[in-house]
């Protein structure tokens, strides 16, 4: 797998240092799941972790989910679970990114 680097604020970020750590794992909800423990549903967006398949909420959503799985677990890269979006984050290299032959982004119903 080879990172095609974003536009990040007008400038063409760096490469991810991080790509041997994206898994095949299988998306662990189809919501935000610390949200859905808390009987809650009012995430934004949702983002799947790349390391374990933890899905969070996007830090526009009112509980931040998706980076506070970041802060316990260090895992360093999460994939939108948007129908029709396909890039990557990472946390640690702070960059945002797309996969050539990455397979087709899974998203919530």
């Amino acid at each position: 797998m080879s990172a095609m680097p974003m536009w990040v604020n007008g400038v063409m970020a760096n490469t991810c240092d991080h790509l041997d750590q994206i898994t095949d794992g299988t998306p662990s909800s189809t919501g935000c799941e610390d949200c859905l423990a808390m009987g809650r549903r009012d995430w934004v967006h949702l983002r799947v972790c790349q390391s374990c398949g933890h899905v969070g909420c996007c830090d526009n959503s009112p509980m931040r989910h998706a980076t506070a799985h970041f802060g316990s677990s260090q895992h360093p890269i999460i994939r939108s679970f948007e129908p029709g979006e396909d890039w990557y984050w990472c946390y640690v290299d702070e960059l945002a990114f797309e996969l050539e032959d990455a397979p087709p982004a899974p998203s919530h119903p």
